[in-house]
């Protein structure tokens, strides 16, 4: 027999799987577009970057049993790059913590937020200084069924390229959301780089 439970869970994950349908459906457009306009244009040190990474959200506002506790969630990242130059790229960071939790909200009024499953997607910015070393600012949100948040995300990469098509990285990123919470995520990827 379906109960009324089984039903609603089904229907959190299919408007879970559509959400993000809807995020990487503009992903994928600028894929095509930007990979059209790469093989029109030789050569100019244009190239692309799609990559994965495992990584750890930290927070320090977290609760359990109604006490503040540094909490570590595990995430993962989901990374589209699209690079101008040597130097310059823009890109779409996506990371998705993969559990609930609390958090004391940043108001000061000892108010908790509830999170489920947030996915937290990001327009960055990004420049390559030195060989290896990637520096990155942008704006995005944080969704989940909860409300979703506005965020600015800085971030800092050390990559190594392992040969001419991929790359191992290693990130720390910083996720400051407006008035409501902050986080600290590490990671490590293995990006593919299309030429």
């Amino acid at each position: 027999m379906v109960t009324f439970n089984k039903v609603n869970r089904l229907i959190i994950k299919i408007l879970w799987l559509m959400k993000v349908k809807i995020l990487f459906v503009p992903l994928v457009f600028l894929l095509f577009v930007f990979n059209a306009r790469s093989q029109e244009e030789e050569g100019g040190g244009r190239f692309q970057r799609l990559g994965i990474s495992l990584s750890h959200a930290n927070i320090s506002s977290g609760l359990k049993d109604s006490e503040n506790k540094w909490i570590s969630l595990p995430a993962w990242g989901i990374d589209y790059d699209y690079w101008f130059n040597e130097k310059w790229g823009l890109g779409m960071h996506v990371d998705i913590i993969v559990e609930k939790f609390t958090v004391e909200e940043n108001l000061g009024n000892d108010s908790a937020l509830e999170r489920s499953f947030p996915i937290a997607p990001a327009i960055m910015g990004l420049h390559k200084f030195g060989r290896h070393h990637t520096l990155m600012l942008g704006v995005g949100a944080e969704f989940a069924k909860e409300e979703n948040l506005f965020l600015n995300r800085l971030g800092y990469e050390y990559g190594l390229e392992v040969s001419e098509k991929w790359e191992v990285g290693f990130s720390l990123n910083y996720d400051f959301r407006w008035n409501a919470y902050d986080s600290y995520i590490f990671g490590i990827g293995v990006s593919r780089v299309f030429r």
